[in-house]
Protein backbone atom coordinates (compact mmCIF):
# COMPACT_ATOMS: atom_id res chain seq x y z
CA UNK A 1 0.00 0.00 0.00
CA UNK A 2 1.32 3.30 -0.96
CA UNK A 3 0.85 6.80 1.11
CA UNK A 4 -0.14 10.02 -0.16
CA UNK A 5 2.42 12.01 -0.51
CA UNK A 6 3.22 15.65 -0.48
CA UNK A 7 3.11 17.65 -3.79
CA UNK A 8 5.76 18.77 -5.04
CA UNK A 9 6.34 23.31 -5.18
CA UNK A 10 5.43 24.59 -8.12
CA UNK A 11 5.88 28.04 -10.30
CA UNK A 12 2.82 29.62 -11.66
CA UNK A 13 2.99 31.18 -14.91
CA UNK A 14 0.93 32.63 -17.42
CA UNK A 15 1.84 32.73 -21.18
CA UNK A 16 -0.16 35.72 -22.88
CA UNK A 17 -0.56 36.55 -26.47
CA UNK A 18 -2.23 39.80 -27.43
CA UNK A 19 -1.78 42.37 -30.33
CA UNK A 20 -1.97 45.54 -28.10
CA UNK A 21 0.69 46.59 -25.55
CA UNK A 22 -1.99 49.02 -24.05
CA UNK A 23 -4.64 45.80 -23.42
CA UNK A 24 -1.19 43.65 -22.16
CA UNK A 25 -0.51 46.53 -19.54
CA UNK A 26 -4.08 47.11 -18.56
CA UNK A 27 -4.76 43.65 -17.42
CA UNK A 28 -1.05 42.61 -15.71
CA UNK A 29 -2.03 44.23 -12.42
CA UNK A 30 -5.03 42.22 -12.73
CA UNK A 31 -2.80 39.11 -13.35
CA UNK A 32 -1.09 40.33 -9.97
CA UNK A 33 -4.34 40.80 -8.02
CA UNK A 34 -5.44 37.14 -8.82
CA UNK A 35 -1.53 35.79 -8.43
CA UNK A 36 0.39 37.75 -6.71
CA UNK A 37 3.95 39.53 -7.23
CA UNK A 38 5.69 38.95 -10.63
CA UNK A 39 8.99 37.26 -10.40
CA UNK A 40 10.01 36.63 -13.92
CA UNK A 41 8.87 38.71 -16.91
CA UNK A 42 10.13 37.78 -20.03
CA UNK A 43 11.24 39.68 -22.90
CA UNK A 44 8.15 40.76 -26.05
CA UNK A 45 8.73 37.93 -28.90
CA UNK A 46 6.78 37.84 -31.78
CA UNK A 47 4.34 35.26 -32.52
CA UNK A 48 3.84 33.76 -35.85
CA UNK A 49 3.43 30.23 -35.76
CA UNK A 50 -0.66 30.11 -37.00
CA UNK A 51 -3.20 31.91 -37.93
CA UNK A 52 -5.33 30.21 -35.45
CA UNK A 53 -5.87 33.83 -33.32
CA UNK A 54 -5.27 36.34 -35.55
CA UNK A 55 -9.27 36.77 -35.75
CA UNK A 56 -9.52 37.38 -32.73
CA UNK A 57 -6.51 39.28 -31.69
CA UNK A 58 -5.30 41.53 -34.74
CA UNK A 59 -1.98 41.47 -35.99
CA UNK A 60 0.54 41.32 -35.18
CA UNK A 61 0.76 39.64 -32.78
CA UNK A 62 3.32 39.28 -29.07
CA UNK A 63 3.65 36.43 -26.88
CA UNK A 64 5.04 37.47 -23.33
CA UNK A 65 5.56 35.07 -20.59
CA UNK A 66 4.94 36.50 -17.01
CA UNK A 67 6.16 34.20 -13.96
CA UNK A 68 4.72 34.73 -10.01
CA UNK A 69 6.93 34.68 -6.84
CA UNK A 70 3.86 32.46 -5.07
CA UNK A 71 4.38 28.55 -5.05
CA UNK A 72 1.49 26.79 -5.83
CA UNK A 73 -0.27 23.42 -5.25
CA UNK A 74 -0.76 22.06 -8.58
CA UNK A 75 -4.15 20.96 -8.09
CA UNK A 76 -4.91 24.42 -8.39
CA UNK A 77 -4.06 24.83 -12.07
CA UNK A 78 -8.34 23.58 -13.06
CA UNK A 79 -9.20 27.12 -10.73
CA UNK A 80 -6.42 29.17 -11.72
CA UNK A 81 -7.66 28.93 -15.62
CA UNK A 82 -11.31 29.23 -15.14
CA UNK A 83 -9.80 32.42 -13.46
CA UNK A 84 -7.65 33.52 -16.51
CA UNK A 85 -10.57 32.87 -18.52
CA UNK A 86 -13.16 34.95 -16.71
CA UNK A 87 -10.29 37.85 -17.14
CA UNK A 88 -9.99 37.05 -20.90
CA UNK A 89 -14.08 37.97 -21.28
CA UNK A 90 -13.78 40.49 -19.17
CA UNK A 91 -11.56 41.93 -22.26
CA UNK A 92 -13.95 41.02 -24.87
CA UNK A 93 -14.74 43.37 -27.62
CA UNK A 94 -17.23 42.99 -30.04
CA UNK A 95 -17.27 39.40 -29.05
CA UNK A 96 -13.51 38.66 -29.58
CA UNK A 97 -10.82 38.35 -27.19
CA UNK A 98 -8.18 41.07 -27.20
CA UNK A 99 -5.97 38.54 -24.45
CA UNK A 100 -5.34 35.19 -24.76
CA UNK A 101 -4.40 34.02 -21.15
CA UNK A 102 -2.50 30.20 -20.96
CA UNK A 103 -1.75 29.77 -17.32
CA UNK A 104 0.83 26.63 -16.13
CA UNK A 105 3.21 25.61 -13.64
CA UNK A 106 7.15 24.72 -13.80
CA UNK A 107 8.59 22.53 -11.24
CA UNK A 108 12.39 21.39 -10.88
CA UNK A 109 10.97 17.94 -13.39
CA UNK A 110 8.54 19.43 -15.48
CA UNK A 111 6.13 22.24 -17.31
CA UNK A 112 2.51 22.32 -17.49
CA UNK A 113 0.07 23.74 -19.11
CA UNK A 114 -3.60 24.09 -18.72
CA UNK A 115 -6.29 23.59 -21.69
CA UNK A 116 -9.59 23.71 -22.39
CA UNK A 117 -9.22 21.20 -25.19
CA UNK A 118 -9.03 17.44 -24.80
CA UNK A 119 -6.78 15.29 -27.31
CA UNK A 120 -4.81 12.02 -26.90
CA UNK A 121 -2.32 13.04 -24.77
CA UNK A 122 -3.97 15.58 -22.34
CA UNK A 123 -5.07 14.76 -18.73
CA UNK A 124 -8.02 15.46 -17.76
CA UNK A 125 -7.92 18.06 -14.05
CA UNK A 126 -11.94 19.02 -13.50
CA UNK A 127 -13.79 22.06 -14.25
CA UNK A 128 -13.26 21.37 -18.05
CA UNK A 129 -9.86 21.68 -17.69
CA UNK A 130 -6.81 19.48 -18.85
CA UNK A 131 -3.15 19.31 -18.58
CA UNK A 132 -0.26 19.05 -20.79
CA UNK A 133 3.38 18.50 -20.51
CA UNK A 134 5.47 20.47 -22.46
CA UNK A 135 8.77 20.07 -21.45
CA UNK A 136 10.60 17.44 -19.07
CA UNK A 137 13.86 18.00 -17.41
CA UNK A 138 16.59 15.34 -18.27
CA UNK A 139 20.12 15.41 -18.56
CA UNK A 140 20.45 19.35 -16.99
CA UNK A 141 17.50 20.72 -18.94
CA UNK A 142 14.25 21.02 -19.96
CA UNK A 143 13.29 18.66 -23.26
CA UNK A 144 9.98 19.29 -25.50
CA UNK A 145 7.76 16.29 -25.81
CA UNK A 146 6.37 14.69 -29.13
CA UNK A 147 3.33 17.21 -28.76
CA UNK A 148 5.12 19.88 -27.26
CA UNK A 149 3.76 23.33 -29.24
CA UNK A 150 5.73 24.34 -32.03
CA UNK A 151 6.36 27.56 -30.35
CA UNK A 152 7.58 26.07 -27.17
CA UNK A 153 10.41 24.00 -29.02
CA UNK A 154 12.20 27.46 -29.91
CA UNK A 155 15.53 27.97 -28.26
CA UNK A 156 14.57 31.28 -27.07
CA UNK A 157 11.33 30.23 -25.24
CA UNK A 158 13.67 26.99 -23.47
CA UNK A 159 15.96 30.07 -21.76
CA UNK A 160 12.81 31.70 -20.72
CA UNK A 161 11.78 28.65 -19.09
CA UNK A 162 15.30 27.72 -17.95
CA UNK A 163 16.16 30.99 -16.20
CA UNK A 164 12.67 30.81 -14.69
CA UNK A 165 13.63 27.09 -13.12
CA UNK A 166 16.69 28.90 -11.79
CA UNK A 167 15.00 31.72 -10.38
CA UNK A 168 12.44 28.72 -8.90
CA UNK A 169 15.06 27.15 -7.31
CA UNK A 170 16.63 29.88 -5.38
CA UNK A 171 12.95 31.27 -4.36
CA UNK A 172 12.58 27.51 -2.94
CA UNK A 173 16.02 27.51 -1.63
CA UNK A 174 15.38 30.99 0.34
CA UNK A 175 12.01 29.90 1.66
CA UNK A 176 13.41 26.67 3.17
CA UNK A 177 16.44 28.50 4.80
CA UNK A 178 14.25 31.36 6.42
CA UNK A 179 11.87 28.82 7.68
Amino acid sequence: MSTKRHQEQALLFVGVLYSSAEVFERNLPELENLFGRVLLRSPVMAWDHSHYYRDELGVPIFRIFIFFERCIDAALLPDIKVSTEELELRNLKDGRRQINLDPGYLTEAKVILASTKNYSHRIYLGRGIYAEQEYIFSKGRYLPLAHTYTDYRKQEYLDIFHQARRQFRELVADRKATG
